[in-house]
């Protein structure tokens, strides 16, 4: 299948996303996203993958396969889930040879596409991305790259010896909201950046769903939050800076859900006859149940009453938030000087009824306010105002404001060219947000002002 739109529309993108442009709502035409798309080749065969994990990132960077046939072929899963695995193989026609059940199995032949995607578990990183570079694979590999400060060098290291191009998960450079609010900062047109303040608000049922309940909960399972969901925003502030951090101190603890918190009446699971599971703003009925908020997030066999019910009761889901395993922070705060006496900030907040990032961007000259759907865009010397809307001035095709698929378009070209430069989240582009990452929670355990170094 081609695309529907020309090189002409992508060139035309490129122009709005040049400064000076004042893009609104009622003037911006809905053309594709695609942030190489200005020094676009065209592909002489789809390239070849294998799905490491068939879970929600995987199933979501496979779905470009769909869109755009003719750039992407899954050829084997690795998937330990047998419904997952099952729906996975007939979706993109796996033949049952390259379907495994764990990554081991996959990795014990030798190399026979060209790249893997690795969205395992966080824990389960290290092992399949080692072998993978070992066998001569190039690599998309999740975010966080791994559990320690150590194997992430030693992903580097492997990466660099054997020459092979690794691409971090880091979707919102793939934006074009980000893409158009680090144009206008690199531009000067806000003078000389003092300071930035970055804000995720991670919405209170998604803090429930992934890291009260689910994969991301525990920090020996998975990491800790700071790393498992916001190297994302440290990465991007990192990138939007573009100079290195210096130092940084960092706050915040589990304050909420944990069991001695738990109200007066509740029980171990939402379903076991809890006394205020009707007034409870996690009750797990509401949520997968009654309203089927997050039931796709199951990935249950069919979603019928008796089913939902059944994992409610079996299952990881069903638990009330404040009898969980989870170690994770609920709330944290971050404060960190880079080089040449810039500041930022940065929070991450559970308890919120609204998701995406907000950002405010002070320049000398100027600054800049957005919340990956609009940016206001003010000159100090003028006072005139430029507003751009991400959602009118380009097409979003995939989530995070059309990161995945940008991430995948930009992996794809730079495999198929073997030019890493066409990717701007490769591993050695991420170590630094990584490491930040680690100092902060160092920061935050030993309460410290920590150093950062690489």
């Amino acid at each position: 299948m081609k695309s529907n739109y020309t090189r002409r529309d992508w060139l035309k993108l490129g122009s709005l996303l040049a400064l000076g442009v004042n893009i609104t709502a009622n003037k911006a035409r809905a053309i594709p996203y695609h942030p190489s798309s200005t020094n676009d080749k065209k592909l002489t065969r789809p390239l070849t993958a294998v799905v490491l994990g068939a879970g929600n990132r995987g199933n979501v960077y496979a779905a470009y396969r769909k869109r755009y046939p003719d750039e992407l072929k899954i050829v084997g899963v690795a998937e330990p889930i047998e419904l997952r695995r099952k729906r996975f193989s007939e979706q993109y026609d796996i033949p049952a040879k390259y379907q495994w059940i764990t990554w081991e199995h996959a990795l014990q032949i030798p190399k026979f596409a060209d790249v893997l995607i690795i969205t395992t578990p966080d824990h389960l990183h290290y092992g399949p991305a080692m072998q993978g570079l070992a066998l001569g694979y190039d690599l998309l590999l999740e975010k966080a790259i791994a559990q320690s400060w150590d194997q992430c060098n030693d992903i580097l290291k492997l990466s660099q010896e054997r020459q092979r191009i690794v691409a971090i998960c880091h979707v919102l450079r793939y934006t074009p909201y980000f893409r158009k609010l680090k144009a206008v900062m690199d531009s000067g047109a806000l003078g000389t950046i003092v300071s930035v303040q970055h804000f995720e608000p991670v919405e209170h049922i998604h803090m429930s769903h992934s890291f009260v309940r689910g994969n991301w909960r525990n920090t020996k399972e998975s990491n800790p939050m700071i790393l498992s969901k916001s190297c994302h925003d440290l990465d991007i502030l990192r990138w939007l800076i573009n100079k290195p951090c210096v130092r940084l101190s960092s706050f915040g603890s589990l304050k909420y859900f944990k069991a001695e918190n738990a109200p007066a009446g509740s029980t171990l699971r939402c379903i076991d006859g809890c006394q205020v599971e009707s007034e409870c703003p996690y009750s797990a009925i509401k949520i997968y149940l009654k309203r089927n908020d997050w039931v796709q997030s199951l990935r249950l066999e069919n979603n019928n009453p008796e089913t939902i019910l059944k994992a409610l009761k079996e299952g990881p889901y069903g638990r009330c938030v404040f009898h969980c395993d989870n170690d994770v922070v609920d709330h944290q705060v971050v404060a960190m000087e880079f080089e040449e006496q810039i500041t930022a900030s940065f929070a991450m907040e559970a308890f919120t009824s609204y998701g995406g990032r907000r950002t405010c961007v002070m320049g000398t000259l100027g600054d800049a306010v957005g919340d990956m759907n609009t940016l206001t865009i003010t000159d100090f010397r003028t006072n005139q105002k430029q507003v751009w809307d991400a959602r009118q001035a380009a097409k979003i095709e995939s989530g995070h404001g059309g990161g995945d698929y940008g991430l995948m378009h930009d992996f794809i070209r730079a495999v198929t060219q073997q030019n890493p430069a066409l990717l701007t989240s490769t591993i050695e582009a991420s170590m630094e947000s990584h490491l930040m990452a680690f100092k902060a929670e160092e920061s935050r355990l030993s309460g410290k002002t920590v150093a950062v170094k690489l």
